[in-house]
């Protein structure tokens, strides 16, 4: 299973937009592009889908930008996958026509690795990793003498 590119984007954008939410001054999107080293035609259309999604908001003006939509506690990674890729978590298709033991049986393991991943990405919000970039960043201050 593969992150795509345009899932890393907009985490990467949100990432910034959360390391900023408690200043509460929008971000713009050459900031955020150049910050996380995303094109900025390609980062205006995905905080295009983010906004439509009810994750992001934008504010007009000359000191505009974009402001996430909600706490990033309350954003969680399932949201962000789900939004920029159209997934479906309360509908997903029965793909499988034949009824035999056998598709029965991959079905149901296919089914609990959706489960997984779904539960995987609904337990951590942008919160979650905004803390951990910190942390990590934290270890990596080097002192000098």
């Amino acid at each position: 299973m593969e992150i795509t590119c345009k899932t890393e984007y907009a985490l990467l954008a949100l990432l910034e937009l959360t390391a900023h939410y408690y200043d509460s001054e929008p971000r713009q999107i050459r900031q955020i592009a150049a910050q996380q080293n995303i094109p900025d035609r390609y980062l205006e259309q995905l905080l295009a889908m983010l906004r439509r999604g009810g994750l992001v908001r934008s504010q007009r003006g000359a000191r505009g930008g974009y402001l996430l939509a909600r706490e990033p506690w309350k954003i969680t990674l399932l949201e962000v996958v789900s939004c920029i890729e159209g997934l479906d978590i309360n509908n997903r298709p029965d793909n499988m026509n034949r009824k035999t033991i056998e598709s029965i049986l991959v079905r149901e393991v296919w089914q609990e690795a959706c489960d997984a991943y779904f539960g995987i990405l609904q337990k951590y919000n942008l919160q979650d990793l905004c803390n951990q970039r910190h942390a990590r960043q934290q270890l990596n201050l080097m002192y000098y003498i």
